[in-house]
């Protein structure tokens, strides 16, 4: 499982260095970057990262705020600080607020590098499965009372997602910006995973407060749901276009009876645009006692013109200049 490592600088060039670097290492990790500690809480809504890089200087959210941030919003992440103003007193503040790693600028691209690698190493350390079904490992989980952060990859979407179990108990789950029970179904309908343990569980509150089998079986029927309403209007979209075909089929077999098969037709088609058009020159027409609109002769002058026949689709025959066109317009108003 290929692992996401943000890294946050106001560096631009130094950004891109270390990912150009970094590229070596494209097996086991891929690199985001960002400028800010705004930008780097955008990225850790929508991606999955495995561990923050960041520096301490920085606009708008320094390096500490966005430290505070992640421990807070996400424990599971961790931290490694870089800096060009290191003091003993600021690692120590940094290593207080949760970072596992302190560089100071300029570093090696090495020695960043093997300080990723081995927090990396820590995420996987309980050990990966590939190609398993999510629901029955994770029951196993519940059943051996194990206490654990693993991180699950979907085989067929590629999404990513993480689980949190303190003593057998789920405490939360996270899928991009969901958490407690939502990601957890959307976890869970998750058939075929990739899955990556890691043998501790940071502390947090219990998001989900159920057991593992009522949300096994919920995020089932949702999936189910969901597969069933896909079918409906995979469904419906055939019958319209059956239906299309039929009314299309029909108008032909009319003029071709009543006016002949060489009748310069040039297009027959549905065009449910005109739909509202068609209806209120209907309404106008009855609104004088004229009747419901049947058929409708539009002279565009253009080469060809238009014929229209109103209604729950709009019917749109293009006929070209030597179309008998009074013939046609008879035979589709009776």
């Amino acid at each position: 499982m290929i692992k996401n490592v943000l890294i946050v600088d106001d560096d631009r060039e130094m950004l891109v260095a270390l990912k150009d670097g970094f590229s070596k290492y494209k097996e086991t990790f891929s690199v985001l970057i960002s400028e800010d500690g705004t930008g780097a809480v955008n990225i850790l809504k929508d991606k999955s990262v495995s561990l923050v890089v960041t520096d301490l200087k920085m606009p708008q959210m320094d390096g500490f705020a966005l430290l505070t941030h992640v421990m807070e919003n996400y424990p599971d992440i961790p931290v490694i600080i870089i800096t060009g103003y290191s003091t003993p007193d600021m690692e120590r503040l940094a290593h207080e607020g949760g970072a596992v790693g302190y560089i100071a600028k300029p570093f090696m691209l090495e020695n960043l590098a093997k300080n990723i690698m081995t927090t990396l190493r820590k995420e996987s350390e309980g050990g990966t499965l590939h190609s398993v079904s999510s629901g029955i490992f994770l029951q196993l989980m519940e059943m051996e009372q194990k206490t654990c952060t693993i991180r699950l990859e979907d085989k067929a979407s590629g999404k990513k997602g993480v689980l949190f179990f303190q003593d057998g108990e789920l405490l939360d789950a996270r899928v991009n910006n969901l958490q407690g029970k939502p990601a957890a179904y959307k976890i869970f309908s998750w058939e075929e995973v990739n899955i990556s343990i890691q043998n501790v569980c940071p502390e947090m509150e219990n998001k989900i407060e159920s057991d593992l089998q009522p949300l096994i079986l919920e995020a089932a029927r949702l999936r189910d749901e969901k597969g069933k309403e896909k079918k409906e209007v995979v469904e419906e979209i055939k019958t319209k276009e059956v239906e299309t075909s039929d009314t299309v089929g029909d108008i032909k077999k009319i003029i071709k009876n009543q006016v002949g098969s060489k009748c310069h037709l040039e297009d027959i088609y549905i065009d449910p645009s005109m739909n509202d058009w068609g209806v209120q020159i209907s309404n106008v027409g009855e609104f004088f006692g004229m009747g419901k609109l049947k058929v409708c002769y539009l002279e565009k002058g253009e080469a060809n013109d238009t014929i229209l026949l109103p209604g729950k689709n709009t019917t749109v025959i293009s006929v070209g200049p030597k179309c008998p066109k009074d013939k046609i317009i008879q035979a589709l108003s009776t």
